[in-house]
């Protein structure tokens, strides 16, 4: 099975930079394992590449959904190992980016074949996390099966997602049977100290509002009133709540630099456990540039 570079890494960690910097010098292709950047209209909050970069470094799932549209795990999947298998079928080379690690196991570890979502009871689940917060539901899973808490998290959809099968089959997501994945994958995970990162994303935070993010996010709401999952990302929830009075526009920039934060800290979390053929590089942006380089020339020969 042949092998796949897949660059990991947190969230400002300069995953984007550096891909673009290889994709020009090297056969690169960039398949995207990011769950905001497949969404159209969604460009400044999720810092992704600019039409001009991608024309010179071809991007794959990036643009690819509408934010009305649901983006699940075995969606990407589909899209993901077919855009592999494209990229090789011309010769070049097919480089995974992303910082959405639940994207990248399923890639690397295989998904658990889950029965069709239920949308009646996805609904009653919503409106019971709403009535009685997070923290309850996720007690009922983790008693059920504490690997689907743990990969769940603090992330609702996931966790309405695996209570759905839960409640509907008796049966966690985690003991259904896994489908196994296409190619096998050797991993470079970029975990730069977080004194180097916090500066960063807060002054990233900062920069998005002064580029237009509250115009983006109301342009979108116009467009989507009934506030789709995609609305539901980091920065984006925060102007939502801006446009909708509920505070300042400086305490949606802190809450946005918090919860930028406090996301990073949990792919912290993720990537030091991460399975698989891994090469850990303490370093990020420009500084990671040489490191990266001779691990694709030591694994891949390029």
């Amino acid at each position: 099975m042949q092998a796949i570079p897949a660059l990991l890494g947190p969230t400002g960690s300069g995953k984007t930079l550096l891909a673009l910097r290889l994709g020009e010098e090297l056969p690169l292709e960039v398949v995207s394992a990011d769950a905001t950047t497949v969404y159209r209209g969604l460009d400044i909050g999720t810092d992704k590449p600019t039409p001009e970069e991608r024309a010179r470094v071809p991007h794959h799932l990036i643009d690819v959904l509408e934010p009305s549209e649901a983006m699940s795990v075995a969606r990407f999947l589909e899209m993901a190992e077919g855009a592999i298998a494209e990229v090789l079928a011309r010769g070049r080379v097919p480089l995974v980016v992303g910082g959405t690690g639940y994207y990248v196991r399923a890639l690397s570890e295989g998904l658990h074949e889950l029965p069709p979502p239920d949308p009646v009871l996805q609904e009653a689940l919503w409106r019971e996390l709403g009535e009685r917060g997070l923290e309850p539901l996720l007690e009922e899973l983790r008693l059920a099966s504490p690997e689907d808490a743990r990969r769940v998290g603090q992330n609702p959809r996931r966790l309405v997602r695996a209570l759905e099968v839960l409640r509907r089959t008796g049966t966690p997501p985690a003991r259904f049977p896994k489908r196994p994945p296409r190619f096998r994958y050797k991993k470079l995970v970029l975990l730069p100290p977080r004194a180097w990162l916090w500066p960063r994303l807060e002054e990233r935070a900062r920069r998005q509002f002064a580029r237009g993010l509250v115009e983006e996010v109301r342009g979108l709401l116009a467009r989507y009133p009934e506030i789709p999952t995609a609305l539901q990302a980091i920065g984006y929830k925060e102007v939502v709540g801006y446009l909708r009075g509920e505070y300042s526009l400086e305490e949606a920039i802190e809450r946005d630099i918090r919860a930028v934060k406090a996301y990073a800290k949990r792919q912290y979390t993720w990537f030091r456990h991460e399975p698989g053929d891994v090469t850990y590089l303490l370093k990020g942006g420009e500084a990671a540039y040489e490191g990266l380089r001779d691990w694709l020339r030591l694994h891949f020969g390029l």
